[in-house]
This record gives C-alpha cells, structure tokens and sequence, in this order.
C-alpha cells in the first residue's frame, strides 16, 4: 500500500511507461535503469549467485528488427566450449545470405568482422535435434563440440524452449542463444517489453546456463567423445571456394 502512495504522488518519468518492467526487475532484487534518450532500458543485478545484465533496445544484429532483448552473464566456461542454437527460419537466413555472397562473388571469405552466429553455421557440426519432435520444426543448433551441444539442450532447456513456443518464442522470431567466450548469452527480437515476455526468457536463460555449467563441470573427462569439430579460432575457409550448404 505505501508504495502505490509512493507511486501516486511521485513526479512520473517522462517517455515510455516502464513501470511494469521495473516492477518485475526490482521484485527480483535487480535494478532498473533507462537507457539515454529512453531508447530502452538496462536491468543489472545477480541470477543465481552471478552477475547478469539485461538489456532491451535498438538491436545490434542487422537480422533483428524492432527491438531486441539481450541477456548474458559470464560462466567462465572452457574456451573450447563454443555451443549455438538459434530459430530455424533465422538458421536458413543466415545460410542463404552466406552462401549467395560467395556465389555472387561478392567476397571469397568470411572476415572476422561477421558475427559468430554466421562464422559458426559454417565452421562447427550441426546438433542433432532429431530426437526431439517439436524442437527440431522450431529450432537448429552448431557447436564446437557436437555432443556436448546435444547434452546441453537436452532436460530442462529443451522443455524451457518448447514452452516458450506458445508466448514469447511463437511464430518463430529471430532467436540466439549461445556460449562464447566463457559467457552465455541470449538475444531475440521484442517489440513491447512486458513481465511475462521478461519472465520468459530469464527462465530459457537460467535453463542454459545451468546446463552450459553442468556440462562444463564434465568436459574433458575420460569416455566423453566430445572431439572438437573445428577449430576454435576463426580461419579462412579458401579463398576460392564458396562454403558447402549443410544438409
């Protein structure tokens, strides 16, 4: 009751009505901030014991119209560990565009200034997703480590993602999760930012990164054959040879 008294004779902020969002962030124990020129917003605080960052604004990614939500925190995860899974329908984007610019001749290889989204569909063997029927319409996944990719969508980030697909994740938007670097990182298109959309993607986030640990803490062990299936490091992939479309 005092803090909706609080809120009534307070002087309200001018731009967007945030009020919700910075609800949701402040009943978690994060604190909410807008971004310069109200463009979107920034919440910061702890997950799980470790520091997060949240950010919703202009996207970063020419494949991402609107606005794009970003979520990433540092795991200090093996640098060999290099594990992506995106929306199908962004996978083909990402493919076509690839492909056509070798092709059309435009450029003969693929520079470090690509994304890794776009370096790693062509550098790492696909995640077999077979096995999950609804998943597999839905989503792709590469990674440096192939097995370790299949172990770290399947449990609780496969169920998280299949949820998801009835609200924040339907009708397919451009969709990435991925670790790099030692940290996870999430990031799709959101037009209205919203407490259940928010609430959504902190809990397919939380299910990676408990999963991106979990396999971590067995990596390299004896009997894992997890052998890598590219390098780590970018390199040319010719430079006369267009990439190979994977099957």
């Amino acid at each position: 009751m005092l803090e909706s008294f609080k809120r009534f004779f307070s002087p309200q902020p001018t731009g967007p009505d945030w009020r919700d969002v910075a609800d949701w962030a402040r009943e978690r124990g994060l604190a909410f901030k807008r971004a310069r020129e109200d463009e979107g917003f920034v919440i910061e605080g702890e997950l799980g014991g470790r520091p997060v960052r949240i950010e919703w604004g202009p996207p970063q990614r020419s494949y991402i119209e609107g606005r794009e939500l970003r979520i990433r925190m540092e795991l200090k995860l093996p640098a060999d560990l290099q594990m992506l899974l995106l929306s199908r329908p962004l996978m083909e984007q990402l493919e076509k565009q690839t492909f056509e610019r070798f092709t059309e001749g435009m450029q003969t290889q693929i520079d470090t200034s690509s994304p890794e989204e776009i370096r790693w569909l062509v550098m790492f063997g696909k995640v077999d997703l077979s096995t999950y029927r609804v998943l597999r319409s839905h989503f792709a996944a590469v990674a440096s480590l192939p097995a370790a990719g299949m172990a770290w969508i399947s449990g609780a980030l496969a169920a998280q993602l299949e949820r998801a697909l009835g609200g924040l994740l339907a009708n397919d938007p451009p969709f990435v999760l991925m670790t790099l670097r030692g940290r996870s990182y999430l990031r799709t298109r959101l037009i209205d930012p919203d407490p259940i959309s928010l609430t959504s993607a902190v809990a397919i986030f939380e299910a990676a990164v408990t999963r991106a640990l979990e396999v971590a803490a067995h990596h390299g062990e004896s009997g894992q054959e997890w052998a890598p299936s590219g390098s780590t490091a970018w390199q040319s992939l010719g430079t006369d040879e267009p990439p190979k479309r994977r099957g």
